[in-house]
Order: structure tokens, then sequence, then C-alpha cells
């Protein structure tokens, strides 16, 4: 094979390389062709070529569907890195010589984690790297999650309960469980209280599906106690609002709550696990240089806030989704 083959050979490698990638990611021939705008038979050529180089078969093929034999997730684990890191391989460069001053950057949070935890970062990274198109995606648990997986983001930031085997998590700051009363309530003013006092009074909630009603529910059942609910509310702006107009009593995670409300706080950390936010990624994936770049933004923002290990909970996908959401 002379020099000038090699290098075409070369070539069709990565984008053999890429096409599989991206059909081991999606889980479809048709889904990894419309990603990289190639036709179906293309990326399906591609495959086989890679498939007769390593002697070996990549893909079991049930229908439409399509999942990574032993020796195709070994290849993908291997492959991966190298292929986003050449479609990078740009901007590393440009970060390398001092200069992250384009591109663009996908972030995922919760809407809580956008108002309360994300602002002041935000405005940090903006006005760092304002050449750099930043784009807040306001998504639940589990199209976050969805997102990630499907390299629709290159981030995502919340808080999870319970972390899935392709998901890395690594909490940069912790907040704690609070009750918040009116300011002329009969608890207001205490500096501490027990679930015996607050079991009397009206709780306000979010919606049952979600994981603050379901912790609220197994504490009290814990300690064998009743409790009322007599406002169902989403948002923990909503949530303070009716607090402070009367309407009863809540338990909150304190990163709602910025000093400014008309309200009294109480901490509840004695019953109520805290609560950690952090950095929430899909396992082996290559970090941009805006990625890079938005992560040490968010560790300067808290680097004199101390995290505390957040226990983890072994819990259906729903619970680690919804905790996300917050």
């Amino acid at each position: 094979m002379g020099s000038g083959s090699q290098i075409h050979y070369k070539q069709n490698r990565l984008k053999q390389l890429r096409a599989f990638c991206h059909a081991a990611r999606t889980g479809s021939v048709s889904a990894a062709a419309e990603k990289i705008f190639l036709s179906q038979p293309t990326v399906s050529l591609q495959i086989q070529a890679l498939e007769r180089e390593f002697s070996t078969v990549l893909f079991e093929r049930r229908g439409p569907k399509i999942k990574l034999t032993p020796e195709g997730d070994l290849l993908f684990q291997m492959a991966e890195p190298l292929v986003e890191g050449m479609d990078k391989l740009h901007e590393a460069f440009a970060t390398q010589c001092g200069r992250v001053d384009r591109g663009v950057l996908n972030v995922a949070a919760g809407e809580s984690t956008i108002l309360y935890i994300l602002p002041d970062p935000v405005r940090a990274f903006v006005d760092q790297y304002p050449g750099i198109e930043l784009k807040m995606h306001n998504v639940t648990g589990r199209d976050g999650l969805a997102m990630l997986r499907a390299d629709e983001v290159d981030l995502a930031v919340g808080s999870m309960m319970d972390v899935p085997d392709d998901i890395t998590y690594r909490p940069f700051v912790t907040y704690q469980p609070t009750l918040i009363t009116p300011m002329d309530h009969p608890l207001a003013g205490r500096e501490s209280v027990t679930l015996e006092e607050i079991a009397p009074y009206g709780l306000i909630l979010p919606p049952r599906h979600l994981s603050t009603w379901r912790m609220v529910d197994l504490v009290f059942k814990q300690h064998s106690l009743a409790y009322r609910v007599t406002l169902e509310a989403g948002g923990w702006e909503v949530i303070k609002k009716y607090v402070e107009l009367g309407l009863g009593i809540s338990i909150v995670t304190d990163v709602c709550l910025t000093g400014d409300e008309n309200l009294s706080r109480i901490p509840l950390s004695q019953y109520f696990p805290k609560r950690s936010y952090g950095i929430v990624q899909r396992r082996g994936k290559f970090l941009s240089p805006q990625t890079k770049c938005f992560i040490k933004t968010l560790d300067r923002a808290f680097a004199d806030r101390i995290v505390e290990p957040q226990p983890q909970t072994v819990g259906d996908v729903e619970e680690w989704e919804d905790a996300f959401l917050g």
C-alpha cells in the first residue's frame, strides 16, 4: 500500500469510528446517519468495514435497534475519546493558546438550579467569555439525563440522590433542610423545633409525585406522626409567597431562601437529609474547552462553601430524576 493509500485509509478510519460511535450512542444506524449528515447505507458500510478490519461483530442487530456486543463495547470505550478529541481539536488548540473566545456550550438544569444557583456563575462566565454562546436548557430530570446521554448538552447542573452507572456526579455545594413560617406564627423565631411541634400545623408542599413530598412523608412515618398538607403548590417561589400570606408552613431546601423573604427560618437538619448540587455528566464524555471553563467558573463561585457528602439512596429511576429537577 503506497503512502497516499495509507493517508486515505486513515482518513476513512476516523469517519468509520465516528459513524460507529454515533450508532453506539443512539442505538440506531438511521439516527446516527441523521446526526452526522450521511445516508443510512453509508453508515452501515462504514461499520461493516470496521468489523472486517477487527475481524469481529460490533453490534447485535434486532430489527431497527442495534446493541453493542462485548467487543463493540470495548471498541466504543477506546474510540469515543479519540473521535471526540479529533472533533474538538480546533477548540482544544485554541484553549491551549489561551483563546477560549468562541464556540457553544449547552447546559441543562432544573428550574430551581437556574433560579437560585446559576445566576452568579453564569454572569461571571458570560463576562469572562463573551464570545462563547451559552445555551441554558430548563428541563426536568428525565429530559436532562436523556439530553446528556444523547450528547445534546455538554453537562447538567442539579441534585442527584442516586447516580446511574453511566453518569458521573460531583457536588460543589450543599444546602440545608429548613422549616419556613410566617413571621407571626407560633413557631417563628425558634432556634429549633421538633416534628411533634410541626405536626399540628398545615403544610404547603410541592406536588405529591416529587421527592420533597415523599421525603416528608417518610420522615413523619418513621417517627409515627400524622401530618396535614393543606396546600399543594408547584415551585419554591409560589410556596414561599403562600407561607408569607399565612396559608401554612413548609419544609424547603434553603437554596431557595435569599434572606429577603418575610419569613422565619428554622433548620431541620436533625430530621431531613441535606441536599447537594453538583455537576452531572455522561461518564467518559470528552470535556470541551468551553465545558472546562464553565466547570472552573462554578468551582470558583462556590469555593468557600463546604460540600458535605450526601447519602446515596437506593431508589427507582423516578427518585433521582425528581431530585435532579429541584
